[in-house]
């Protein structure tokens, strides 16, 4: 399958190139992520997140949890017991790898597991420096501030001030 030329949406945006290479991954059907183990992502509030991930019969020695450049990767490395002779084994414990790729500031606050979950907790901390602010703009080396409308009709016109 062909790749869809991303070029029109690099016209207004700096900094996407991230993003344009998941979508082009997603359009062109490159599935890395096994369906084991099966997981849920959850948004907890605004902000934080939590992905839980089914890894029965793992130990917490098994598992290993990194993060590098924005992809949050979770191993599990299962050791065969050869001193048990199975009939039927119906509980995967082979070796896995699933990444997920984490949004800008993004952090992993912890994680635990419990009866057979695996639960990872996220936050995206925006830095003050990234959140909206408002921009004054000067006129001739004056200063201009925008007004709300209520805050204008408190002000005296400057014509009724002269009278």
């Amino acid at each position: 399958m062909n790749s869809i030329d991303l070029t029109p949406l690099y016209r207004n945006s700096v900094g996407f190139e991230r993003l344009a290479s998941l979508i082009d991954r997603a359009l062109t059907g490159e599935t890395d992520s096994p369906a084991y183990p099966p997981y849920n992502i959850e948004a907890l509030q605004e902000n934080q997140y939590a992905i839980t991930l089914a890894v029965a019969g793992f130990a917490r020695s098994e598992l290993d949890i990194t993060v590098e450049k924005n992809v949050l990767t979770v191993r599990g490395r299962k050791e065969q017991d050869a001193s048990r002779n199975y009939l039927y084994q119906g509980i995967p414990g082979r070796t896995f790898e699933r990444s997920f790729n984490l949004a800008q500031y993004v952090e992993v606050k912890d994680a635990s597991l419990s009866n057979g979950l695996l639960t990872i907790t996220l936050k995206q901390n925006i830095p003050e420096s990234m959140k909206p602010k408002q921009i004054a703009i000067n006129d001739g080396g004056r200063l201009l501030e925008h007004e709300s409308d209520a805050e204008s009709e408190k002000k005296p016109d400057a014509a009724n001030e002269a009278a």
